[in-house]
């Protein structure tokens, strides 16, 4: 089994916090980190050809200034890739992370990530890529395509880092879900923490026997756990509770018979991310993702969410 982490950074604001993030869970896990800036097409260089019907000499003169200008522009990107994982690296190592690996590739992010994905134990990104200070937003636009199409487990992580201690487990009582609770129960990550399960009834009926099974297993891992259940629709109804109960991490298994399935991999996915300031990180049967379906439906395993 592979013990690596990868932390996909973009110079945004959130990058700093996902090197936090990174270092707390590969200290958990006592896993290594590789680090990866990736440049997109357009930034490493390769202007389109705009001289159109100009006179030969013009459009020599113009062609030979749009070189000139591509390979500026891919120069100050391999320096700007080269500076964020430089200071990737030194963050990590100040958390006591160690040796940091960097790679710095140009191209698609997702095929980037596809490429070392074997060798992965996690993802760790950003909420919101560089586009939510000023660019194209190069991670945030491409979040939900690393979750789909991941086969391990997806860290979104928050703007700000904050030490994790309460941990809070959407569960809808679902094969997916319990499936969710067998590898939470196997994870380093969740020893020590406080764990609540809770299931959002909105007219589904009640899961009682289901609640406690996940508590025991959780239990027989020697972690802490409680359940409960509310009334009310589940992206409303978590929103609330994550908000006013001081829970610093959101689970969910992504695929679920409830709409708690539809938070993850649905239309609501972009409004629960924006809604949740907290990390938040879903958990999918590894037999899902590696099983036929549609190109809409996700293929992550596990995933984790944050604030705006």
């Amino acid at each position: 089994m592979t013990n690596k982490i990868l932390a996909l950074l973009d110079g945004s604001a959130y990058s700093e916090s996902v090197c936090h993030h990174t270092a707390w869970i590969a200290g958990r896990l006592n896993a290594t980190v590789d680090v990866m800036h990736v440049m997109g097409r357009r930034e490493s260089g390769s202007a389109q050809n705009l001289s159109g019907a100009l006179t030969l000499g013009a459009r020599s003169a113009l062609l030979d200034e749009l070189t000139a200008a591509d390979e500026s522009r891919a120069r100050l990107a391999q320096a700007k890739g080269r500076a964020i994982l430089e200071d990737a690296q030194k963050i990590l190592e100040a958390d006591g992370v160690g040796p940091v690996v960097p790679h710095l590739r140009k191209g698609d992010l997702l095929e980037a990530v596809q490429e070392v994905e074997p060798d992965l134990r996690a993802i760790v990104i950003g909420k919101r890529g560089e586009g939510a200070d000023f660019a194209a937003g190069h991670l945030g636009s491409n979040l939900e395509r690393i979750v789909r199409a991941s086969k391990v487990p997806v860290f979104v992580a928050s703007r700000a880092f904050k030490q994790i201690g309460k941990v809070l487990v959407a569960y809808d009582g679902s094969p997916s879900a319990m499936k969710a609770i067998e590898r939470m129960s196997k994870s380093a990550v969740f020893q020590g923490l406080q764990i609540t399960l809770l299931y959002v009834d909105n007219g589904s009926g009640p899961i009682g026997a289901r609640m406690d099974d996940a508590v025991l297993a959780l239990g027989a891992a020697g972690l802490s756990a409680t359940a409960r259940t509310v009334q009310g629709e589940p992206d409303q109804a978590l929103e609330a509770i994550v908000a006013s109960e001081g829970f610093d991490l959101l689970v969910m298994g992504a695929y679920g018979h409830s709409r708690i399935r539809n938070l993850i991999i649905g239309s609501t996915t972009t409004a629960m991310v924006q809604a949740v300031k907290i990390p938040s990180c879903s958990i999918a049967d590894i037999t899902h993702a590696n099983s036929p379906r549609p190109a809409y439906r996700a293929q992550a395993l596990r995933r984790i969410n944050p604030e705006p």
